[in-house]
């Protein structure tokens, strides 16, 4: 029997089930809003792809793939409706908005959330894929802990690798910065704190090639770096390797929709989650590069839901 098409029609669509999309649905749902949650490509975001997480308030240790089916099942139970498909198209010129979806569904809203996230940047390696969550990081925020006393590499040379080498110190027993040129990006001031500290080494044009470690368990212990000049290489023994060369907002289906940065983060009000469309809101890492955490971005999700309440009840 063919699916059944007909277009649907809610009061808050939220786009994508990162910490951000699910909190939003709680609250939406708890404002008797009966949000419908479109979960998008990756069911519970970046959280799926990581391991252990001992930051989440309330729990001295949990998987993220584990945290993540928690939300969705709260968000179920406060009365969203959680929907597994992908949206293809928007159409924000006008109220309702206009969504459409791969399975081939057409919805309209009055008001939508967008907590599409982010995706860290990585090197493209099949060995850094291997050893993802298994001593490869894109978040030293999330992972440093569990390298107390330990050798690590961070790989880039803007402020955000500058910043969590620097974060690194706290925990590893000697920070390595991989920087394919001779020169960093960052600063000057994260410059100077990084070059005076004698517990980070910088190794100037280099980039990792490659990831080698054991596979019973999985675990990094050493990597490959390759001279950006002359092309020869020689190996690094860490314990762990952080890839800090940036993120990527997953914003393309709001391009020349909603005002955006000049990195595609998607632009909001101060002390909101307003976008440059009156009824849309961003939520998350979609809109937040400097934090990027799961609890700021189930912060935000609540901000969402809670403006997209007041803007129904008055707009």
């Amino acid at each position: 029997m063919p699916a059944d098409h007909t277009p649907r029609h809610t009061r808050m669509l939220i786009i994508g089930s990162g910490p951000a999309g699910y909190t939003a649905a709680v609250y939406g749902a708890r404002a008797l809003l009966a949000p419908v949650l479109l979960q998008g490509l990756q069911p519970g975001g970046q959280l799926t792809i990581t391991t252990e997480v001992e930051n989440w308030p309330g729990d001295t240790v949990v998987m993220g793939p584990d945290l993540m089916l928690r939300m969705e099942a709260q968000a179920k139970h406060a009365g969203a409706e959680v929907i597994i498909d992908i949206v293809t198209h928007v159409d924000l010129s006008n109220r309702p908005f206009a969504v459409m979806t791969d399975s081939g569904q057409h919805w309209t809203a009055d008001t939508l959330v967008i907590a599409t996230g982010a995706q860290a940047r990585w090197l493209g390696l099949e060995t850094e894929t291997r050893y993802r969550g298994f001593g490869v990081s894109a978040c030293a925020t999330c992972d440093g802990f569990f390298f107390r006393g330990k050798q690590v590499a961070v790989v880039g040379g803007g402020n955000t690798a500058v910043e969590e080498a620097l974060f690194l110190t706290k925990f590893a027993s000697k920070v390595h910065l991989i920087h394919r040129r001779g020169e960093l990006r960052a600063d000057k001031t994260n410059q100077a704190r990084l070059l005076n500290n004698p517990m980070v080494e910088t190794h100037w044009y280099s980039e990792v090639t490659d990831v080698h470690g054991t596979e019973t368990p999985l675990k990094v212990e050493a990597i490959t770096l390759s001279d950006t000049r002359d092309g020869s290489t020689r190996q690094l023994a860490v314990d762990g390797m952080f890839v800090a060369i940036g993120h990527v907002p997953a914003t393309a289906l709001f391009a020349g929709k909603v005002t955006m940065d000049d990195e595609g983060y998607v632009i909001t009000a101060p002390d909101s989650t307003a976008t440059s469309v009156a009824g849309v809101f961003a939520a998350g890492d979609v809109k937040d590069k400097l934090y990027r955490q799961a609890v700021t971005a189930a912060g935000m999700g609540c901000m969402a839901a809670l403006e997209a309440e007041r803007f129904l009840a008055h707009g």
